[in-house]
């Protein structure tokens, strides 16, 4: 009875053909389907113009995630919140870096001074006023306001009033605002993140601790340095090593785009371990290794970067929104009128007093005045977005009982500013006649002339004694060029300029084309007239990515030299042998000249009167120029010959 029992436990197992195991595969599965999600959604709405001129990308994306989040809600099931440690850790990273690598440093610098007191002394301004007017309000108001103490109240401001840079470049890049306006509103975003930081994670202890001390007040500012300053240093280390690492990379081309995108990550990460401030990080790490690992690494590997960047932060971006709008639907939400309203107003307010009256000082410093409605776009700009969420759904519920009435007003104030003024900013832009982005890109001519004033400037400025910015910038090249370029630039790179080198080798591919193209009796016979033409051909079919090349090229090596002579001395000068112009021809065209002069004076005087010229010895510009100045006269013939009168 034994066997057939064995017999029918083997027929009872069959052999499986197909099995599911969906929890093996469940979060990068989901992963992939949000990633999906947001592409398609980014895809219809460029394929829908009408829909595109009138509402804001950022809009659209919202409003995506409150029906997935509803959708989610109807099926049963708690829809997905957006995690702060997924938001600071996975998403905010791709879209600073690309803000950071692809800066346009030139219009930052120069109008760096106004940035940083919109970042610094609006960002305090908006903190205390709305902090201060919202206690107020809240001891005015009976019944569940009054349990809301001031700490809460500043800590709530410190997170409500700084503008969002995922926000501010979601509609900035749309409207195609000037550039001006563009830095000052998105240059703002990025360096407020150190104030935002240090009053958040200042408040929050001193929330904890239950007094504030004078001393506590002391370390509160000495933290904002080092919160900015330390984010800055951290990422120009990191920049510093992969400017250094990319030097040794010219064997192994394939791996060039992963040492930027992780010496950058691990920027953010290192200032995040200590508490500094990693946006600051990536912009330092961004800025810093641009210009060497570029020119290091190949075009490829540049365009690698480039569109890689662009397309990450592009995923990053829109996942942020469409998780606010599943966010939104999931709660917990605690809804108060009073305080929702009288933060939407202060929001306003206080934007639009900082921002007049800080310009208002601004203005007594700048060459070029902001207008009011430079002020106005700078007022109605300031957009807020997924940082204020994250920061405000950090805290603890246990020391801010009022969390879920914190986080349903900033939620309010996050669409008021991403709907209202988002979709408005355009048409306002449009009614006030704002200037706009130019579109095309400057030619070779206007950079060429755009330097000769750099250079001119930057003369005058030494003329006159006056240590401006163009002065220090002057410096810094020139520092730039003879010790940190020989250091982080690998091959001949670092020694001779890039266009010597990229001539050099145009003109030798072209030699090999015309050899391959040619015969060699043609090549002897019309060499002179085939370089032309091939010059001529190459140069109409150039490809867009070899005319950013050498438009980079150009840019990097106009004349830059604005060298300080030394004081020479007329009795201490000896000859330059650079400055001398000693050469065969010179010196055979003085012979010429010489033997002419001895037979016209045989033709011309009598015998007894005969003059010889000699040529005396060449003079040197540096001693002409210290002949010049030192006041005395200059020889008639400029140095270049002598009359010595001899009788025969």
């Amino acid at each position: 009875s034994f066997v057939p029992v064995r017999h029918s436990v083997r027929s009872s197992r069959v052999f499986p053909v197909l099995s599911i195991n969906y929890d093996y595969v469940q979060m990068p599965f989901e992963v992939s389907l949000w990633i999906l999600l947001a592409s398609l959604m980014k895809l219809g709405f460029h394929l829908l113009p009408v829909l595109s001129g009138v509402v804001p990308e950022s809009c659209l994306l919202i409003v995506v995630g409150l029906l997935v989040g509803g959708l989610i809600r109807v099926m049963g099931k708690n829809p997905p919140v957006l995690d702060s440690q997924l938001f600071f850790l996975c998403l905010l990273p791709p879209i600073i870096l690309d803000a950071g690598y692809f800066l346009p440093i030139r219009p930052f610098t120069e109008n760096a001074g106004t940035i940083l007191t919109f970042a610094v002394l609006g960002t305090l301004w908006n903190v205390f006023f709305m902090g201060a007017v919202l206690y107020g309000a809240c001891r005015l108001e009976a019944g569940r306001l009054a349990s809301v103490d001031l700490l809460s109240c500043l800590l709530f401001g410190s997170i409500v009033s700084a503008v969002d840079p995922v926000a501010v470049l979601a509609v900035f890049e749309e409207i195609h605002i000037n550039e001006l306006l563009h830095i000052l509103v998105f240059g703002e975003s990025l360096l407020n993140d150190a104030v935002t930081v240090v009053l958040y994670h200042l408040f929050e202890e001193f929330a904890h601790a239950g007094e504030v001390t004078v001393g506590d007040v002391f370390l509160g500012v000495v933290c904002f340095f080092v919160v900015a300053l330390g984010g800055v240093l951290v990422g120009g280390v990191y920049g510093v090593l992969a400017a250094f690492t990319s030097r040794f990379t010219s064997h192994t081309r394939v791996i060039e785009p992963l040492f930027v995108f992780l010496y950058s990550y691990m920027a953010y990460l290192s200032a995040e371990v200590f508490h500094l401030s990693g946006i600051m990080a990536l912009i330092a790490c961004g800025v810093v290794m641009r210009p060497y690992v570029e020119a290091n690494i190949s075009h490829k590997s540049y365009t690698t970067i480039k569109y890689f960047l662009k397309m990450w932060s592009s995923v990053s971006e829109t996942l942020i929104f469409i998780f606010l709008g599943v966010s939104t639907v999931a709660g917990p939400h605690a809804w108060n009128w009073t305080f929702v309203s009288i933060t939407i107003v202060l929001c306003l307010l206080s934007r639009v007093l900082g921002v007049v009256g800080l310009t208002y000082i601004i203005n007594k410093y700048r060459m070029v005045k902001l207008s009011g409605k430079d002020q106005f776009i700078v007022a109605y700009g300031g957009l807020r977005g997924a940082i204020a969420f994250s920061l405000a759904f950090l805290l603890s519920s246990d020391n801010f009982p009022m969390k879920d009435m914190f986080l349903t007003a900033i939620i309010t104030v996050i669409f008021f500013t991403v709907f209202v003024q988002g979709m408005t900013i355009r048409p306002l832009v449009d009614l006030l006649a704002v200037k706009k982005r130019k579109q095309s890109k400057c030619s070779i001519n206007e950079e060429i002339h755009t330097q000769f004033l750099e250079h001119l400037l930057a003369g005058i400025e030494g003329v006159c004694g006056h240590y401006g910015h163009h002065h220090w910038r002057h410096k810094l090249n020139r520092f730039n060029k003879r010790y940190i370029k020989r250091c982080l630039i690998g091959g001949e790179r670092s020694q001779e300029p890039q266009l010597i080198s990229f001539y050099n080798k145009m003109e030798l591919k072209q030699a090999l084309m015309l050899l391959e193209s040619n015969s060699s009796a043609n090549l002897s016979a019309g060499v002179t007239a085939a370089i032309p033409r091939q010059r001529s051909r190459k140069t109409l079919n150039i490809s867009k990515e070899r005319e950013e090349e050498i438009r980079k090229i150009l840019r990097g090596n106009l004349q830059k030299t604005r060298q300080r002579l030394r004081s020479y001395s007329r009795h201490t000068l000896k000859p330059d042998a650079e400055d001398d112009d000693w050469s065969e021809t010179r010196l055979r065209k003085q012979r010429v000249e010489m033997e002419r002069r001895v037979s016209d004076a045989q033709t011309h005087e009598p015998l007894n009167h005969h003059f010889l010229t000699v040529p005396a010895p060449p003079e040197s510009p540096p001693a002409r120029r210290a002949r010049v100045e030192c006041g005395e006269p200059l020889r008639s013939d400029q140095g270049s010959s002598l009359t010595a009168v001899f009788e025969l």
